[in-house]
């Protein structure tokens, strides 16, 4: 007669002891490896090291610096007295005083064209695709010699191609970089031009992403262009727009190209920026150390203003 064998039941205990039982890390591990974690690993390991060493490195490098007087050739400890020197600095507060002010100027001047460019440009149909490539031509241009190009322009004597304009109409001409008042003004209409085109495609591209069915229910409301523009183009576009102008204000208050090549922070002190202010430590005065610790001072004000900018703006974009 046959007999017949139940094998014990998953996790009952047999004369040798209870059945091991593969630990859940293990499995993990298992199944990472064998849908090609390892592999993935390997290719991702380059990049890793690439940005911890050209990014992450100089952070840390930073902190060090921040805390030593030094020229690269000779250091010295000396703690917080570089953040110190630079808050008792007198030009600090005049260079916080034009950073401000150039980025007050360049968001009313500066962000509206994007938008209204991207609008225009969506309404188009058969001229998109130039209108696309002209708006976004300036961002070709190298920035050094887009700010030399536009400082031929404002030369102040009549050879200067605005002053030429308005002296067809019995204007100017005007000392657009020389004199205080204007210079900042001047500077920002230049690095608005540089740089619309790349808002303007974010904002085309959000712009072909709108559902047409809004449009038409809209129409079929009787909405007009204007009344389409603001309850149905702005809302969906808030949330980029809000992202956008969180970039342009932590770039506008890294500006140092343009007032550097066309006044060199002139007149009088009238267009130094921070940016400006952490050159003239390092590279005039050879003091690494206090130009580092402004440079965390600057990174610190753009993060806390950056997480209460996003705070302010949860709501706002999410409803």
């Amino acid at each position: 007669m046959t007999t017949t064998t139940t094998p014990p039941a998953t996790g009952t205990t047999t004369a040798a002891g209870p059945a091991p039982q593969p630990s859940r890390r293990t499995g993990a591990v298992a199944r990472w490896l064998r849908h090609g974690g390892l592999s993935t690993l390997v290719f991702f390991l380059p990049l890793l090291l690439c940005f911890g060493l050209f990014s992450w490195w100089p952070i840390a490098r930073s902190l060090l610096l921040s805390l030593q007087q030094t020229n690269f050739l000779t250091s010295r400890w000396v703690g917080l007295a570089n953040f110190e020197r630079v808050l008792a600095d007198p030009l600090l507060l005049t260079a916080l005083g034009n950073t401000t002010w150039f980025t007050v100027l360049a968001l009313v001047i500066g962000f509206p064209v994007p938008v209204v460019l991207a609008v225009l440009i969506a309404e188009l149909r058969r001229a998109r695709a130039i209108a696309s490539v002209l708006v976004y031509l300036p961002v070709v241009f190298p920035p050094v010699v887009a700010v030399l190009l536009w400082k031929t322009f404002y030369a102040p004597g009549a050879e200067g191609l605005f002053n030429t304009v308005l002296g067809w109409v019995g204007l100017g001409p005007f000392a657009w970089l020389n004199n205080g008042d204007m210079a900042m003004p001047a500077i920002v209409v230049q690095a608005t031009w540089a740089t619309f085109g790349t808002a303007t495609i974010i904002y085309l591209a959000t712009l072909m992403g709108i559902q047409t069915e809004l449009y038409e229910a809209a129409e079929t409301d009787g909405a007009g262009i204007w009344s389409r523009l603001w309850n149905v183009t702005l809302p969906q576009m808030r949330g980029v727009m809000l992202v956008m102008a969180l970039l342009q204000i932590i770039g506008t208050f890294q500006v140092f190209t343009e007032p550097y090549v066309m006044t060199g922070g002139g007149p009088e002190n009238r267009t130094l920026t921070l940016l400006m202010l952490i050159y003239r430590y390092a590279f005039v005065a050879g003091d690494y150390g206090r130009a580092t610790a402004l440079s965390l001072l600057l990174a610190l004000v753009l993060a806390v203003l950056s997480a209460v900018y996003l705070w302010v703006t949860r709501r706002w974009s999410t409803s």
